[in-house]
């Protein structure tokens, strides 16, 4: 599901500057960063840095997205129908039908041996033991 632009722009920019805001809010409470770091509030600067650098990532994938553009649907780099095979698909689901049938019974995968039926199946697995 393709978001829109606008919507993951938006769901970028918010926290950023959510933190950020925090972040200038208590060095404006403690008068600078050094008052800030007197009243205790050092930890807490440092957290919220290292959140909003955190933050910043997202926001520069946005940009980095928004300046490069966007590709054409039709074109994904896969060969689809504006690639090199002109309309064409390389996949055949009659020959691969073909090629399952022809294995036969000889490659498939072996079933279990049947269970006796005079003998119990041995219990597995956690529990009380039943004797």
């Amino acid at each position: 599901m393709r978001t829109n632009p606008t919507f993951r722009a938006i769901g970028a920019i918010v926290p950023f500057f959510y933190c950020g805001g925090l972040l200038i809010y208590f060095i404006h409470e403690g008068g600078s960063v050094d008052g800030a770091i007197s009243i205790g509030l050092g930890p807490t600067l440092l957290g919220l840095a290292i959140v909003d650098l955190l933050f910043s990532i997202p926001l520069f994938v946005v940009i980095f997205r928004f300046f490069r553009g966007t590709r054409p649907l039709g074109s994904d780099g896969h060969g689809g129908p504006s690639g090199p095979h002109d309309g064409e698909n390389a996949f055949d689901a009659d020959a691969v039908v073909a090629r399952y049938l022809a294995r036969g019974p000889a490659q498939t995968a072996a079933s279990p041996p049947a269970p006796s039926p005079g003998s119990a199946p041995k219990p597995t697995g956690f529990g009380r033991r039943n004797r």
